[in-house]
């Protein structure tokens, strides 16, 4: 069940447990913080320079911040208000407005170069090897031989840069073909990932709609609009992973709760950008847990056909073209291990990661997991919808674990920490939580130049 705004909001006695959930979040990060500046004292080399953040201490101010002010004054003002009343299609429309705007206007505080156009033109990113693709069959067929780099293979004599190689290349492809299409540039590469990884939050909402958790869509879309992983979406590809594999899970949703050739045409569509989302990002292979949670929910076994020829589709489709995902995986591990990841110590991140992934959640989803928990173990129920907010959780765990997400989480687990917005609409006092999401994001951007 919901907390609404009123009547049951003022009768709540268990908020002071929200705002101690939130405390020991905030004391996890503070013992993040404390532990990683002691191992950089200690001459352990975690390249972070604001731990657990890949970011530096840097107040300031930009074009953006007047804008990002408004746009958060407006969304705490009118949002729950709308959110309850539009109906659902101007309601969407409204949301995706209202999110391109609130992380335009975050990349705007560090101004227009630093924080936008010049995001994806670092000797790091994906545009830099742009201009080296004369040939789009040709990059794909030989791709996976610029993996390795001269650390761990001598013989290279040239390798992708950072991010196309520790990615399979999809993500290189769509900003190869924006460039042939005229659009090539940090400008509008920045803004096309900016546009698509703000349509997130509509696809949740889609999803939980779908599931029958309309009630729970509305309130969280607010949330979605104001999620501090605005501020990481603005600009880094992650949030463009994040967009395609929610959009992928909403279509599957639609599919299984519908009838006919539409659900059907849903679910392969739903299965096609789930192999898009993949050949993003290896990490994504774990968002399998998504759409099977889906699954589980509506237990609605006969678009799974359709949805696994969706996935491969485009499996198939690259391999053809001579890329194989699990060789570009194995190369993957190994300029890992020989990367600045061989210094950052498991035992340190293993925790350390959930204090970053606070950052991008923001104090709200803190006390709305906290919520759900207390649902799960008392007489309360838990909306079945919130099976997508575990999956994204196991996601995370298992990230955790693996090793292979050690720091930069804050970016990497943007398309699992959207799926837990839905969290922070089990609160009660809405608006207030919204001014508290939107005052730390605020905050971090302004206080913080993050590297994404």
């Amino acid at each position: 069940m919901l907390i609404t705004e009123r009547g049951t909001e003022g009768r709540d006695k268990t908020s002071r447990y929200d705002l101690l959930a939130v405390a020991c979040g905030a004391l996890l990060v503070v013992a993040a913080a404390l532990q990683g500046r002691s191992l950089t004292d200690a001459g352990v080399n975690i390249d972070l320079g604001f731990p657990p953040l890949l970011a530096d201490w840097l107040p300031h101010v930009g074009p953006g911040t007047p804008l990002a002010i408004a746009v958060a004054g407006v969304v705490v003002t009118l949002g729950p208000g709308w959110a309850e009343r539009l109906s659902w299609r101007p309601l969407l429309g409204a949301a995706f407005a209202g999110s391109v705007l609130w992380t335009f206007s975050l990349a705007l505080i560090d101004g227009w170069q630093r924080g936008v156009t010049g995001r994806l033109t670092s000797s790091d990113e994906y545009l830099h090897d742009v201009p080296s693709v004369t040939d789009v069959a040709r990059m794909l067929r030989v791709f996976s031989d610029h993996i390795l780099t001269k650390a761990v293979d001598p013989a290279q004599s040239w390798f992708w840069t950072t991010h196309v190689g520790a990615h399979p290349p999809g993500a290189f492809l769509i900003f190869v073909v924006l460039d042939r299409i005229g659009l090539g540039g940090g400008a509008p590469a920045s803004l096309f990932v900016i546009l698509v990884g703000s349509s997130a939050c509509v696809a949740v909402a889609v999803a939980l709609r779908a599931l029958g958790g309309e009630k729970l869509a509305r309130a969280a879309l607010p949330f979605g609009v104001l999620v501090p992983a605005a501020i990481w979406v603005g600009v880094s590809a992650d949030g463009m992973f994040a967009a395609v594999l929610a959009w992928s899970v909403a279509l599957l949703a639609v599919a299984t709760s519908g009838t006919g050739a539409r659900a059907a045409w849903s679910a392969l569509l739903a299965g096609v950008l789930y192999g898009v989302s993949i050949y993003l990002s290896y990490g994504m292979a774990l968002g399998a847990l998504l759409p099977l949670a889906v699954l589980l929910v509506t237990r609605c076994w006969r678009r799974v056909p359709y949805l696994v020829v969706g996935t491969l589709l485009v499996v198939a489709a690259f391999t053809a073209a001579g890329f194989w995902w699990f060789s570009g995986y194995a190369d993957l591990r190994i300029i890992y291990r020989a990367s600045i990841a061989a210094s950052r110590p498991y035992r340190y991140f293993v925790w350390a990661d959930f204090a970053a992934a606070i950052f991008p959640a923001g104090p709200a989803i803190v006390a709305g997991l906290r919520r759900c928990a207390a649902l799960a173990v008392g007489p309360g129920r838990v909306p079945t919808v919130l099976a997508l907010s575990a999956a994204a959780l196991l996601a995370m765990l298992l990230a955790d674990l693996s090793g292979m997400s050690k720091a930069e989480v804050e970016r990497i687990w943007l398309p699992f920490v959207m799926w837990l917005v839905p969290l922070a609409a089990l609160l009660p006092y809405r608006r207030r939580w919204l001014v508290a999401q939107a005052v730390f994001a605020l905050a971090v951007n302004h206080l913080l130049l993050t590297v994404w």
